[in-house]
């Protein structure tokens, strides 16, 4: 009872204030938020807010339009511009704003309907990796995961495709397929990821693992931290990552990224924390995500570890 007493006293109240701001400013709840807010988390934050709350029917039909759009991945791409320019149309309808007058109102609307559903459109890409199940019959999934070797092992020869070789990067097996059930391709993509594209980083950290009292499973925790990462996308925590990275456009190399940073940055804690073995993995990794996660509250920060990384 309380809480529905709440809810609708919230509810009007907003309403109330909202009209009585329209009628002082002239401007509506968007256009106080898009010259009000400096472009980012916060300005991004406040108007997937202000469009969700709304009791529109024009933009409540746009946000579901948007959300089919980005759930079958077709918001980025060859049409995004086509997809914005509509979005932001509708937008200029319903709130009967002219454009020729508030062309910032245009750029800025624009921006956060990108960043908005481009998030939605990296969750859908990367729940379809995660549900894709490694397949050593699958070339391409093959080529990867020996290009995975490659990039760790460079002077080690593989000596065939089932081989305790694959323990020497972390896996528990002879074979690498049954550790990515979890996570699917989406794991060995991540590794793959790390290894190619931050080689030296990767390496430093693979040489870690190898420490006689502290070291633990390379490709094992990687993979742990391919269900923290998604997680943290999932749930929407990685939004302030996401959104900071506004010179960037929105990619699946965004998330790989994303990872990176949470691989090295674990590596880092792991060593700092000296475990006596690998069974504090689970109270480290809590501890870690409280970490990450209190960091990602903070619109300021963009999740950059460093410039060591950066300049690899």
């Amino acid at each position: 009872m309380n809480f529905s007493f709440w809810w609708i006293v919230t509810y009007y109240f907003r309403s109330a204030v909202k009209w009585f701001l329209r009628k002082t400013t002239g401007l509506c709840e968007l256009q106080r938020i898009c010259y009000g807010e400096i472009r980012g988390p916060q300005r991004t934050h406040a108007i997937e807010r202000s469009l969700s709350l709304s009791k529109h029917k024009h933009i409540q039909q746009l946000i579901l339009q948007l959300n089919d759009i980005s759930g079958k991945e077709e918001f980025l791409g060859s049409q995004k511009k086509q997809v914005l320019h509509d979005a932001v149309r509708a937008v200029l309808l319903a709130k009967q704003i002219n454009p020729r007058i508030h062309r910032q109102f245009v750029i800025n609307m624009g921006q956060c309907i990108e960043h908005i559903w481009g998030y939605k459109q990296l969750i859908s890409e990367v729940e379809r990796l995660r549900t894709t199940q490694y397949d050593c019959d699958n070339i391409e999934h093959e080529t990867q995961l020996y290009n995975l070797w490659r990039m760790l092992k460079p002077d080690e020869e593989l000596e065939g495709r089932i081989t305790k070789q694959w323990q020497n990067i972390g896996f528990q097996g002879e074979d690498p397929k049954t550790d990515f059930r979890g996570m699917g391709l989406l794991g060995l993509e991540n590794l793959v990821f790390f290894a190619t594209f931050y080689c030296s980083a990767a390496q430093h950290v693979l040489t870690h693992s190898y420490h006689p009292q502290h070291g633990y499973c390379f490709a094992i925790v990687g993979i742990n931290l391919t269900s923290l990462a998604w997680t943290l996308l999932k749930e929407g925590c990685a939004k302030s990552y996401v959104y900071n990275n506004i010179e960037n456009e929105i990619s699946l190399k965004m998330f790989h990224h994303f990872y990176c940073y949470l691989f090295y940055e674990f590596d880092r804690f792991w060593m700092e924390c000296r475990p006596k073995d690998i069974m504090e993995f689970s109270n480290i990794k809590s501890k870690f995500e409280y970490n990450i996660r209190n960091y990602l509250k903070d619109p300021n920060n963009d999740f950059r570890i460093g410039v060591t990384v950066h300049n690899i």
